[in-house]
């Protein structure tokens, strides 16, 4: 018990849960105040953190509970979970993400691996009780997607499945030759923070191009007769966004912007890295050259993260969504 009280008290002060809860007090006075939702945009913000706070406190009140009055095991399994958030520090880590699937070689087997990798993310989210949105897709000619971009939202998606982002290799027998071959796959994953307003990226009009094409993906009759999917090209990096999630143009383009600008505030953050890091030689710049996963079908069955060396022995659970060996192990580095 003095153990678990000791472990619980240095939660509290590394998730600032005393700091939070006066923050919740404050916020719910504000949201008692009926001119708040005079402006809807900021009487929002106000009740997306009061919610979310008000989520950290009552996790940790439950812990507390628990420490009197639940089992050892209620207990442990429990306050591992908070503990993860603890190391989920950085500026962006507890919020929303962008992630973008790449296709590499392996021709139609690497589009189908895109696919495979997009429904594990999906399934994971859901796992975690987070929102995902497909924003963009180019399909393949024969199978699976050549690329793909969705926005995970929900709290510390960002900070989770940040590390997710290099190359993913598969191994398997390929299902698209009569010879049953084992062929190999490869796919780049991006993971970039959704930025708000608050961050300052200067995007100048001269520097944008912007498209509208009719949308490839789901969306009923309006699909193939309007052209209400979008895209924006930056000029100065030669970054392109498209977006196609959305009924309405304005509401598409809006979104394409919010990714540009997220896209263009990674890059600056890259670039920073980069200039650190290279000094002392110890960075590896994210792309093609940076595999940080296998995924064996055949001849055997395994998962192994390069970085890590955590094992799974069951991919199909893992391909499934069933991440958290992997991510939790990831985090914690």
């Amino acid at each position: 018990m003095k153990e678990q009280a000791e472990r619980l008290a240095e939660l509290r002060n590394s998730l600032s849960i005393n700091e939070k809860r006066d923050k919740l007090a404050k916020l719910q006075a504000r949201m008692a105040d009926e001119t708040l939702w005079d402006d809807w945009e900021d009487g929002q913000k106000v009740a997306q953190d009061f919610a979310e706070l008000k989520r950290d406190v009552e996790e940790f009140a439950m812990l507390e509970l628990l420490l009197h009055e639940g089992t050892p095991e209620e207990f442990e399994n429990e306050i591992k979970k908070m503990e993860l958030k603890a190391f989920l520090s950085g500026e962006h880590d507890s919020g929303d993400t962008i992630i973008s699937i790449h296709a590499g070689q392996g021709g139609t087997e690497a589009m189908d691996w895109v696919d495979m990798l997009l429904r594990m993310y999906l399934r994971y989210a859901e796992k975690k009780k987070w929102q995902a949105e497909v924003i963009s897709s180019t399909p393949g000619e024969e199978a699976g997607l050549k690329t793909v971009t969705f926005e995970v939202s929900g709290k510390y998606a960002y900070g989770f499945l940040k590390h997710e982002a290099g190359v993913h290799r598969l191994v398997r027998q390929s299902p698209y030759n009569a010879d049953n071959l084992r062929q190999t796959s490869f796919a780049l994953v991006e993971v970039i923070p959704v930025i708000d307003d608050s961050i300052d990226i200067q995007i100048k009009n001269e520097d944008i191009v912007f498209e509208a094409f009719r949308s490839s993906g789901s969306g009923g009759q309006n699909v193939n007769k309007v052209s209400t999917a979008v895209r924006i090209k930056h000029i100065p990096t030669g970054i392109v966004v498209e977006n196609q999630s959305q009924r309405q143009q304005g509401k598409n383009r809006e979104q394409a912007m919010k990714i540009l600008r997220s896209k263009l505030y990674a890059l600056e953050q890259e670039k920073s890295k980069t200039e650190k890091k290279d000094l002392k030689g110890d960075y590896v710049t994210p792309g093609w050259g940076n595999q940080i996963r296998n995924y064996v079908l055949h001849p055997y069955k395994l998962v192994k993260d390069l970085r890590t060396e955590v094992e799974s022995t069951n991919p199909e659970a893992v391909l499934d969504g069933d991440l958290d060996l992997f991510v939790d192990a990831q985090v914690k580095l």
